[in-house]
């Protein structure tokens, strides 16, 4: 493995739209969608609207086919398949939920390349109907974090315990590729050496602009799918290539001088 754990955001990250409101545009229920938005958390009316879209008929298989008709950038397909094969840990944080993104990066080949995806749960019933679960508990377990995070996900919170597990395994390295207000939590949680990846003139590059002082990571921004492909496998390859490079400098310095094995010539003393 390169040691390096690469995390992405899913919305307007990994796809180019917001896959909630692709489901429901798709669905013709945007109308409700807009009355009832300022009434509700996000979680809460989002699994509102995928209720009514299946109260009107609509079943979980024509989501399916909906969701398989978001466009993914080629460029982000490669990069995706490129990380992973230079041996990145690559992860999902996102506040999409499960069945969205799988059946996403399924059709397009990539959910392997993955080794966890952390979003909001769903639960399918024996009629076929989807649930959308929040990821945290609001209600019962808030997460407690008030920094622009929404009740139902604080993705600083999911960032410390990717951390933690890593202690154990020597040193990692973060790259965390993100766009919301969401993604700024967790982007303050990296450490120096870790690197951020803010999509410019989007919700989290404004709020890292703000006060880059308060970021330890290193920032480089993208705004499309070429830059973003470019500027993650620079970052990739640059890693790889400094810890080469410091592998074969402690191998150096560590190897011993040959052992003197020939006996010392002692010197005669002329006799006087």
């Amino acid at each position: 493995m390169a040691g390096i754990v690469v995390v992405f955001d899913f919305d307007r990250t990994i796809i180019d739209c917001d896959s909630d409101r692709w489901i429901i545009d798709q669905f013709d229920a945007t109308k409700l969608f807009n009355e009832l938005y300022s009434t509700m958390p996000w979680n809460s009316l989002v699994n509102r609207m995928v209720k009514e879209i299946q109260s009107q008929g609509r079943t979980i298989e024509e989501m399916a086919d909906c969701l398989k008709q978001v466009p993914l950038h080629p460029q982000i397909i490669t990069a995706i398949k490129s990380a992973h094969a230079l041996g990145c840990d690559l992860r999902i944080v996102s506040d999409a939920n499960v069945f969205y993104i799988e059946t996403i990066l399924k059709h397009h080949g990539l959910l392997d390349c993955f080794l966890e995806i952390n979003t909001n749960p769903i639960f399918i019933d024996e009629q076929g109907r989807l649930t959308i679960h929040p990821y945290h508990d609001f209600t019962s377990s808030p997460h407690g974090c008030s920094l622009s995070c929404p009740p139902h996900m604080c993705k600083g919170k999911i960032i410390e315990r990717i951390q933690d597990s890593f202690f154990s395994e020597g040193k990692k390295q973060f790259i965390y590729i993100g766009d919301g207000m969401g993604d700024y939590c967790p982007s303050l949680k990296l450490r120096e050496g870790d690197y951020v990846m803010p999509r410019k003139n989007y919700p989290v590059w404004d709020l890292i602009c703000s006060n880059k002082l308060l970021l330890k990571a290193e920032i480089h921004e993208w705004s499309n799918g070429d830059e973003l492909e470019e500027k993650l496998l620079r970052l990739i390859n640059t890693i790889i290539a400094l810890d080469e490079e410091q592998s074969s400098s402690s191998s150096s310095s560590n190897s011993l001088p040959p052992i003197c094995t020939h006996q010392p010539i002692i010197p005669q003393v002329p006799s006087s």
